[in-house]
């Protein structure tokens, strides 16, 4: 089941400490993008039914990289997106979205999207790496 939009971007509103839900949303759109061209196989498609619609789009929306980005170029990608973001921003941007993500996911499907991710993702989903 999905998670509501609304309940999705308090979320991530709360957990990016974000004054604004707009500011919530932008980083959720930007982080849900980049994720969807980068993340491989079906779990792309497994993922989005359990984000609000607009969320799923989103995710679903990108064409698909050859092969993921390590964590630290998807780090570096990110503030090109959003306005006014540094690494350092973008970083605290993806925890935000990407743990919000994984709590809507739960623990099987976000151990399968790490399993298609390289190293490293785990932290960045605010989980510890699968063995």
């Amino acid at each position: 089941m999905s998670m509501r939009r609304e309940s999705f971007l308090a979320h991530v509103q709360e957990r990016g400490d974000y004054q604004t839900q707009e500011e919530a949303e932008r980083a959720a759109r930007v982080v849900l993008a980049l994720l969807g061209a980068h993340l491989i196989g079906t779990v792309r498609a497994e993922l989005a039914p359990r984000l609000p619609e607009t969320c799923a789009l989103i995710l679903l929306n990108p064409l698909q990289a050859a092969e993921p980005l390590s964590p630290e170029r998807f780090v570096r990608a990110t503030p090109a997106w959003i306005e006014g973001a540094t690494e350092k921003t973008a970083l605290w941007d993806i925890g935000a979205v990407l743990s919000t993500v994984a709590a809507a996911a739960g623990d099987v499907l976000t151990r399968e999207a790490l399993l298609r991710l390289p190293p490293g993702y785990d932290l960045l989903f605010g989980q510890t790496q699968p063995t």
